[in-house]
């Protein structure tokens, strides 16, 4: 059993910043990629930025060189930093993470959050 909870959202003015936050919790035997993803209506939700186990990240071409994915694994939690926000970042954003949980064999799964909103406007 496990949850992911998201922080952090919220009202935002372009050119600003907000940082997100989502802590995995539950009987955890490992995390292997964490993401974030958003969604706007009438889209499909799409990839905003991941990072693996051992560090690597990919990110959307539209957030590359303003938002900053990071994790802490002792606390298995994902962090999103956006910068620069653009009244185009406003989405519901999901935390993402491929999960190895304890009891369930040496498969992992994809465990996502109740999603947090982003406004970006002036």
């Amino acid at each position: 059993q496990v949850q992911l909870v998201e922080s952090g959202g919220g009202l935002g003015q372009p050119g600003g910043s907000l940082r997100l936050s989502c802590a995995a919790s539950g009987n955890i035997f490992s995390i292997n990629t964490m993401g974030w993803y958003r969604q706007v209506p009438g889209k499909e939700r799409e990839l905003v930025a991941v990072i693996i186990s051992g560090g690597s990240t990919n990110y959307a071409d539209s957030v590359k060189g303003r938002f900053t994915i990071s994790r802490d694994n002792a606390k298995n939690t994902v962090y999103l930093q956006m910068k620069s926000l653009k009244p185009e970042d406003t989405a519901v954003y999901y935390c993402n993470a491929d999960i190895v949980v304890r009891g369930a064999g040496w498969k992992s799964q994809a465990y996502w959050g109740q999603g947090t909103q982003v406004t970006v406007s002036s």
